[in-house]
């Protein structure tokens, strides 16, 4: 096995006396996709802020390209190459489509490349090169989705996570926007975490998987290999 390019060791975190993620063991290799599986409330939505830099870690650490980004500022982990799509779709409103898109691309080295990248986006979501000059607030759901991606991607990552992309959203929408971010996965070779509780679409999606349940990582294996009835007991924790 590859030395992991996301690597989460012991990663604690909670609000106040509330322990929302509690030693969570997690390794993400390079061109992988991973699903992190579970319940709602069961930490997972907490787990990746704090590894993104929205939230601060109790305790444990968090390793991206063999360097220790554990409570850095969201701003410096996009920078080293590590970005969020959060639940959503969530963009600047009175902002064009495409000011938007550009918005991430501050981190220097991708401010250099920011007309291709874009060119690139484009390509992907030709919807979005179409309404590059309206206001993002008029996107329908599915539409903002993709201008987060987009967005996401002007940061030229090497890992995406994705936060309930599907939450809202038509079935149609939903393999639509799965089929991009298998493509982009492929083409790119960008490694991807899934969050979700659609956990068959995740799975079918992902290498390998991981199931959360009240703040624990209570299982994890490869995507093809998990039987229902094992998934099923683990997901309720039966």
């Amino acid at each position: 096995m590859s030395e992991a390019l996301l690597d989460i060791e012991n990663l604690s975190a909670g609000y106040g006396d509330f322990s929302a993620v509690n030693e969570v063991n997690m390794k993400v290799e390079k061109g992988q996709i991973i699903s992190l599986i579970g319940l709602n409330g069961s930490g997972k939505t907490t787990l990746i802020n704090t590894v993104a830099g929205l939230h601060r870690s109790s305790s444990g650490r968090v390793r991206f390209k063999d360097s220790d980004i554990t409570n850095l500022s969201a701003e410096k982990i996009v920078s080293k190459g590590l970005s969020l799509v959060p639940q959503g779709g969530r963009c600047f409103n009175r902002m064009s489509v495409q000011d938007n898109l550009l918005m991430g691309s501050f981190p220097k080295a991708a401010r250099k490349k920011s007309k291709e990248t874009l060119c690139r986006v484009y390509e992907l979501f030709p919807d979005l090169k179409e309404m590059r000059k309206r206001p993002a607030g008029t996107l329908s759901g599915g539409q903002r989705q993709m201008a987060a991606i987009g967005r996401a991607l002007m940061a030229c990552p090497d890992c995406l996570i994705f936060d309930e992309i599907s939450l809202g959203l038509s079935p149609a929408v939903i393999k639509d926007i799965y089929r991009r971010i298998i493509k982009i996965n492929q083409e790119e070779n960008t490694s991807v975490i899934l969050i979700e509780q659609d956990t068959q679409r995740a799975l079918k999606a992902s290498d390998s998987f991981y199931i959360m349940l009240k703040g624990k990582i209570v299982l994890s294996g490869k995507s093809s290999e998990i039987d229902s009835e094992t998934l099923r007991k683990a997901y309720f924790g039966i």
